[in-house]
This record gives structure tokens, C-alpha cells and sequence, in this order.
């Protein structure tokens, strides 16, 4: 079965971040990251542009309405993904808690990561 691995950051934190905070962040994910892709359970890994990079499509009125910005704003919003291969949820978690996210703490930042099962995909 796979699952969705949603990561969510603090924008406002992410944003002041300096170049030494990046370089730092590196560091400590590094490890975690290798972890991660040597279960052989991760299928997909990326990573998301900006949420003010974004735009909306919305059905109003019967017509397509195309507006910037993400579809519902929120201080905390994903920032990237994996889709993992798990036998069911509690397998799915245990893959997600080797992100390298989960191994930040407070410095950089709050966030987390949602774990959703996907109910249907077709790779063309």
C-alpha cells in the first residue's frame, strides 16, 4: 500500500533562515536522509515551491476561476513530500519518522509530517 508523506515547515521561521542555518540543516539531514532512502521503501521524493508561488483553481458560479496563492493559506504549509510502500499505516510511520524533518527540533523551526494513505494512483 502507499502512503502520501506530507511535510509541513513554519514558513515565518524558514524564512529568516541564513545560509550557515541551511549549511547546518544539511549537516544533520544528511544522515537521515540516507537512512530514509536505504529502506527501500520510498518511491518519490520531492520537494514544493513557495506557497505565494502558487495558484488556485476553483469552481464559482459554474466557471474555473484561476487565483495566486495556495488553496487554503496556513502558517504551516507542506513544503515537500515522499510517497512510501508500507503494509499498512503503522509501518508507513515508522518510514516517516527517518525524514530528516522529524530530527530538526525547535531551532529550525516547527512543522511535521502527515502520513495519508493513498487510495488510488496511476503513474502514466
Amino acid at each position: 500500500m502507499k502512503f502520501l508523506c506530507l511535510c509541513h515547515y513554519e514558513s515565518a521561521r524558514f524564512a529568516e533562515l541564513t545560509p550557515a542555518d541551511f549549511d547546518e540543516i544539511g549537516a544533520i539531514c544528511a544522515p537521515h536522509d540516507a537512512a530514509l532512502k536505504a529502506s527501500g521503501r520510498v518511491g518519490m521524493i520531492g520537494a514544493l515551491g513557495m506557497p505565494e508561488q502558487s495558484r488556485t483553481l476553483r469552481v464559482e458560479q459554474g466557471a474555473v476561476t484561476d487565483r495566486a496563492g495556495p488553496y487554503h493559506p496556513t502558517p504551516e504549509p507542506f513544503g515537500a513530500f515522499f510517497i512510501v510502500e508500507a503494509t499498512d499505516i503503522d509501518q508507513a510511520v515508522a518510514i516517516a519518522k527517518l525524514h530528516p524533518g522529524t530530527h530538526l527540533g525547535d531551532k529550525f523551526g516547527k512543522g511535521g509530517i502527515e502520513v495519508r494513505p493513498i487510495d488510488f494512483v496511476e503513474q502514466l
